[in-house]
């Protein structure tokens, strides 16, 4: 009883190495130390180191979450793949990871790597179809010619995600191909005489590029799809002919559809959330970010990652605790000359307190204005509380004598940390408040145009 026990344990053994999961990618040319990394949307975290000095790398993920990893080669060089739980084999060569791709074992790496290439195809003709289709003229025989072609191209993407891919229709692969597809729009695009109204194409797009993409799967938070769909999403309201405050207007619609949809799964939201905070911030979008905290994260009490929330805390804060109509922390600065300021005690209706650095270019612009504005005042109703974040005396003073800053300038020379920097919860320049005689926050004006219409 004693051997047969000992030779099923042996056997049992021997049938769970045979059946573990293998994962062997060969690199020609690699480097000899690459690192593994688990994605979530566009953030990579490495899980893993392997060496092998042939370029010959063998590892598992068993245990490890359905998903997209990346093998890191150099800060330029990397593969990324799919882990399904199944053996995958990959080769390829460092100079051409993607061209000279093989895969020779993994059905979800070969589907992917076919979606990838066909997505792009399909998206390149069918752009530069719609395009000769827009100007060609309906009744040429060409014109029908073309406008079959770009139908045909339409059905056989349409196959191979609907049908080549989903043999398997539960799978990670499956699911992430019907939710990735690129939206097949079978209308003509029109061409409207406002530059400002959309075509009959991009309409579609707005109101249906999203019905493919199950916002409550939340595995798929292990890829770059919620993410991808976002940027995808927000090119569609992108029109280079607007000022960027209309510009703003239309990806404030974009983040509504999106973060909107995304509430479905607390997961999906968070991610497409820090994504959506992370991109705009990237590109010098106040008033989104800004649009986001208010009526996301603060409204819904959303948890961000540490590292997004840490950079956007002071912004959360200055949207939770000064909001228009709160009453402002009272600032009792030294002016140029050491004298102490008390804005309790600055007796106009109203008080323009201003937050900028002698250094901030965007500052300059505003400062210039404020001056035109507070100068042409028959009758001073506003005052105007210049709070400088700069740390050098000289530089500071000779900012307010060049310019010629005859309203109250006053600093700590303390920067980023001053009090009155902290108290309200300061994370750029120019930054300002008006306040009326109760120090009740009237406005947080972003724009020159909104200053104006204070002074008036």
């Amino acid at each position: 009883m004693n051997n047969n026990i000992k030779y099923l344990v042996i056997f049992l053994l021997i049938s769970c190495n045979n059946f573990a999961q293998k994962i062997n990618i060969e690199i020609l040319k690699s480097t000899d130390k690459p690192e593994i990394s688990q994605l979530e949307g566009e953030k990579a975290s490495i899980i893993d180191t392997v060496i092998s000095a042939s370029g010959n790398f063998q590892f598992s993920l068993e245990g490890k979450h359905n998903g997209f990893y990346r093998i890191q080669l150099d800060s330029k060089h990397w593969l990324d793949f799919i882990n399904d739980g199944n053996d995958v084999e990959i080769k390829t060569d460092f100079n051409s990871l993607i061209d000279s791709l093989q895969i020779v074992k993994s059905e979800s790496n070969k589907l992917y790597y076919n979606f990838l290439e066909l997505s792009k195809l399909h998206k390149t003709k069918t752009e530069l179809l719609n395009l000769i289709l827009a100007h060609y003229p309906q009744k040429d025989e060409y014109y029908q010619t073309t406008k079959a072609k770009l139908i045909q191209i339409q059905a056989e993407y349409k196959h191979f995600v609907e049908v080549t891919s989903q043999n398997e229709p539960r799978s990670f692969i499956a699911r992430y191909i019907k939710a990735a597809q690129l939206p097949i729009v079978k209308e003509l695009a029109n061409n409207p005489k406002n530059p400002y109204e959309d075509n009959n194409q991009l309409k579609f797009l707005k109101s249906h590029a999203l019905d493919n993409v199950d916002f409550n799967d939340f595995e798929m938070i292990n890829s770059n799809l919620f993410t991808n769909k976002a940027i995808e999403y927000l090119t569609y309201f992108r029109n280079q002919q607007l000022p960027k405050a209309l510009l703003e207007q239309e990806f404030m619609k974009a983040v509504d559809t999106l973060l909107n949809k995304a509430k479905i799964n607390e997961l999906v939201y968070q991610q497409m959330t820090e994504y959506l905070i992370d991109g705009f911030t990237k590109f010098g979008f106040d008033a989104i970010i800004n649009y986001i905290v208010d009526n996301y994260v603060i409204k819904d009490d959303l948890c961000l990652d540490s590292q997004i929330e840490s950079t956007i805390q002071r912004r959360i804060d200055q949207s939770k605790y000064l909001k228009i109509g709160n009453v402002v922390p009272n600032i009792m600065l030294p002016d140029s000359s050491g004298n102490s300021v008390d804005l309790s005690k600055i007796d106009t209706e109203k008080v323009l307190i201003i937050f900028y650095a002698s250094w901030c270019p965007h500052c300059k612009t505003t400062i210039s204005e404020l001056i035109k504005l507070y100068n042409a005042q028959k009758v001073k109703k506003i005052e105007i509380l210049a709070v400088s974040l700069d740390e050098d005396r000289i530089e500071w003073t000779k900012f307010i004598k060049e310019n010629k800053l005859n309203w109250l300038n006053v600093s700590d020379l303390k920067g980023w940390n001053g009090k009155a920097v902290n108290d309200y919860f300061i994370y750029a320049t120019p930054t300002m408040f008006f306040v009326d005689r109760k120090r009740n926050i009237v406005s947080k004006p972003l724009t020159i145009d909104e200053i104006k219409s204070a002074f008036k």
